[in-house]
């Protein structure tokens, strides 16, 4: 029997409820990445979908970390030729975050590219970026992609995160549907990538921001036993704004399918939790700084994770020759906090 935790968003991908489903052509799966000279072992769907654990063990000592989020760390452009070219892009704050993880880390990152490739291009472009710079694309198709990040993310969530009711001008402000259903099928999308290359047993999963946020029932469907985090970049509302969202509850329950959620300050934190509360009736425990979601058998860790400062970028930069005046010291530290504020 399906969970009732993921079983509605589910058939909404499946189109079980009457929903347009999408397709961007036939797609190659990526091999398992290679890793300290072990290739990580291939298992079939139906053993995925029990957990993993029981198909074969791999013989992968490294910790592996796998960031999702919405766009890959990455420069897109094209030469003349006709060929891509792809760099690493310094200021993205997903590449930042390798910074905070051990040396012996290895890190695989899942997003969307700045441009859109051909799709007879895909599998080569894919090939590239994962030996080149561990990166795995995900492809979604442009009218589906407009919908999801223009429409859903756009009108509805961010202004809602951020204390505005929803706007969608096309359709009289009122919730238009089919973005959502953009939005859920793009999830699934990026689950499939995740699935190509992650190895259930030992892997963790850090899925970033309000693009992905039922990306978690769909990894927690397919391995029971995944290790999943989750940070939110930006505000959480009050219950009273958050309930206005027609999806309000599909929400709360994919979130909660990760073991943790990372939240900028205690408000925010507090405010899901009363949204847990009021619309799923759950409670919560909290202890020395620790608090704990009972949900379907699992606990699931509440933490205040406030993104900090990369202060040695920043004591490379003032390091330079040519900042030597004091005044200019301190109006480029006071830019830099401005932009990095701006980033956020």
């Amino acid at each position: 029997m399906v969970s009732r935790s993921y079983s509605n968003l589910l058939d909404l991908a499946s189109g079980g409820s009457g929903s347009p489903t999408f397709s961007y052509g036939a797609k190659k799966r990526l091999p398992r990445v290679a890793t300290v000279g072990s290739l990580l072992y291939e298992q079939d769907d139906e053993s995925r979908s029990n957990g993993g654990s029981d198909a074969a063990t791999s013989s992968v000592s490294q910790e592996r970390v796998i960031i999702v989020g919405n766009q890959l760390p990455l420069c897109t452009s094209r030469r003349e030729s006709g060929q891509w070219s792809f760099s690493l892009d310094e200021e993205s704050l997903l590449l930042q975050l390798k910074d905070g993880l051990g040396d012996d880390t290895e890190v695989i990152y899942i997003g969307c590219l700045e441009e859109q490739i051909d799709i007879s291009e895909q599998d080569d472009v894919s090939q590239t970026l994962l030996e080149t710079f561990k990166c795995v694309p995900a492809f979604v198709p442009p009218e589906v992609f407009s919908k999801f990040y223009h429409g859903f993310c756009k009108q509805h969530l961010w202004p809602l995160f951020h204390y505005m009711l929803p706007l969608s001008p096309d359709h009289g402000g009122r919730f238009d549907r089919s973005l959502w259903q953009a939005y859920v099928s793009v999830n699934k999308i990026f689950a499939d990538k995740v699935m190509e290359v992650i190895n259930p047993d030992d892997d963790f999963v850090w899925i970033h921001d309000y693009h992905l946020m039922i990306l978690p029932t769909f990894l927690r469907k397919r391995f029971n036993r995944v290790k999943l985090g989750f940070f939110l970049h930006s505000p959480f509302p009050s219950s009273e704004i958050y309930r206005t969202l027609p999806v309000r509850v599909e929400l709360l329950r994919a979130l909660l399918n990760a073991d943790l959620l990372g939240f900028h300050t205690f408000d925010y934190a507090r405010h899901f939790l009363s949204c847990c509360s009021r619309m799923l009736g759950l409670t919560y425990q909290s202890k020395r700084g620790y608090i704990g979601l009972e949900y379907y058998g699992r606990t699931v860790s509440i933490k205040i994770l406030p993104v900090g400062i990369h202060m040695e970028q920043i004591r490379s930069v003032l390091d330079l020759p040519q900042i030597e005046a004091k005044s200019f010291r301190g109006k480029l530290f006071l830019e830099l906090m401005i932009w990095i504020s701006s980033k956020e």
